[in-house]
């Protein structure tokens, strides 16, 4: 079997503020992380958990991905002034006016989206309706095979995957890609499940367009790969799923 998709992780410098924000503009449960941070607990069909992890290194450039928040019928304008609230700001992307979407940062900078409501491609998506990546086609073809999740749009080199249990869409926005410049503040952990085995697993992601790669991770028990546009992610101990 494939691996799951565990958790998405955050970079912080605050992990507790930042999942402090997180919780209350999601709703979900905070609780320690074995890592040294804090993990929330989805309480919809999201189908993985947000890991705020301890860092030193400040951010300096946009994230490889950002939550793009669905709102229903009049509920923008409030979703927007519940994160304004909770320490979030408005922020300037180049966004056009008529696109009609909100972008705002959290607490230590990591961006997202409030979208109109009326949106198709998400309108049977819950609040978190999709993860939108800067990325290629080649990529979120990798990532369909590597979840096991089918492609649920692939035109113009654009495409998108979900989890066929439901949960947010993971989108790429196709050429051209901003080139990378350092390790992204975000990644994914992927585990396989409890009867399956680490290292086939590994080996599995690398023929499938992974590759090997060393961050300076040392005596853990979690392998660290990359997937074909060079993002880090993780493969965790069966253990973990």
């Amino acid at each position: 079997m494939t691996s799951q998709l565990v958790a998405l992780c955050f970079d912080a410098n605050d992990p507790l503020g930042l999942a402090r924000f997180w919780a209350g503009f999601l709703g979900w449960e905070m609780t320690d992380d074995p890592h040294e941070g804090i993990t929330l607990l989805p309480n919809d069909d999201t189908g993985f958990r947000i890991r705020c992890l301890p860092t030193e290194e400040k951010k300096t450039e946009p994230n490889q991905i950002h939550f793009d928040m669905t709102s229903n019928h009049a509920d923008q304008e409030r979703t927007v002034e519940r994160a304004l609230a909770l320490g979030a700001r408005h922020i300037d992307v180049g966004q056009l006016p008529e696109e009609g979407h909100v972008v705002l940062a959290d607490p230590e900078g990591n961006e997202f989206c409030v979208i109109p409501p009326g949106n198709n491609f998400l309108a049977d998506c819950g609040f978190i309706g999709a993860l939108a990546s800067d990325g290629s086609q080649e990529v979120g073809y990798f990532w369909s095979k590597a979840l096991d999740w089918p492609l649920v749009w692939d035109q113009d080199e654009e495409t998108a995957i979900r989890s066929p249990h439901g949960g947010p869409k993971i989108t790429w926005g196709g050429p051209p890609v901003r080139p990378k410049t350092g390790k992204n503040r975000m990644h994914f952990d992927l585990a396989p499940p409890a009867d399956g085995d680490q290292r086939a697993e590994v080996d599995r992601l690398v023929s499938l367009g992974a590759t090997r790669i060393d961050i300076g991770q040392h005596g853990v028990g979690h392998v660290v790969l990359a997937d074909p546009d060079g993002n880090e992610f993780c493969v965790l101990p069966p253990s973990a799923a």
